[in-house]
């Protein structure tokens, strides 16, 4: 069932915004772990053009961590709590080169010992940045495997997990893109577009 998902939904080569393709092309940790910090909340509208502001500003920790925080905050408002992102992402600047030798660390561990970074962004600058098998587990990821009946969890954390079990790794990597991809065109929260869905054979809501 799994690989017959996960090449229709190769093969539907649906379009993907704009920042998931900017997160696609990043292979720096650092970009991948800012830019994610920058997407929470907000949707990637929004967040595309706020990283490109952003990234005029600098590129490596020891840019942000000399970075003034209302400079920053200007270059990437309107994304939600632009206040607080701005001041977390030259506090954690600061950090990496001060603890870390100017490196994000390689390890989920260690990423979430971070002030607000959790194991969403932790598995996507493992799986992006690092290009290590992690599995991201956002809104989209966690709603279109219940949706499917692959698994069956109650919330996103509960989704990583059971996806380590259950998901072959060599799709941990690529699933993240693959169905964030999905759940914007697609397999919506509201009104999700079943009549075009490429995976619609293996969905548990339509048996």
């Amino acid at each position: 069932m799994i690989d017959e998902i996960v090449e229709n939904l190769k093969q539907a080569d649906q379009p993907k915004s704009d920042f998931v393709k900017l997160m696609d092309s990043f292979k720096d940790p650092y970009l991948v772990l800012i830019a994610c910090i920058l997407s929470l909340r907000t949707n990637d509208k929004t967040t595309y053009p706020a990283t490109l502001r952003m990234l005029e500003l600098g590129r490596t920790p020891e840019d942000f961590a000399k970075c003034d925080v209302k400079k920053l905050e200007k270059a990437i408002y309107p994304v939600g709590f632009y206040a607080n992102k701005a001041k977390q992402i030259v506090e954690l600047s600061k950090e990496i080169v001060e603890k870390y030798n100017s490196k994000v660390p390689a390890s989920i561990e260690e990423m979430i010992k971070f002030k607000g970074v959790g194991r969403k962004t932790a598995n996507l600058v493992m799986s992006l940045g690092f290009n290590e098998p992690a599995i991201c587990v956002d809104v989209h990821v966690h709603r279109i495997f219940n949706r499917l009946g692959y698994i069956k969890t109650k919330n996103p954390e509960e989704t990583e997990f059971a996806l380590r079990e259950k998901l072959p790794i060599k799709y941990w990597i690529d699933i993240n893109t693959l169905l964030v991809t999905h759940g914007q065109n697609v397999c919506k929260p509201i009104n999700p577009k079943c009549d075009i869905c490429p995976i619609r054979e293996f969905c548990a809501q339509n048996i």
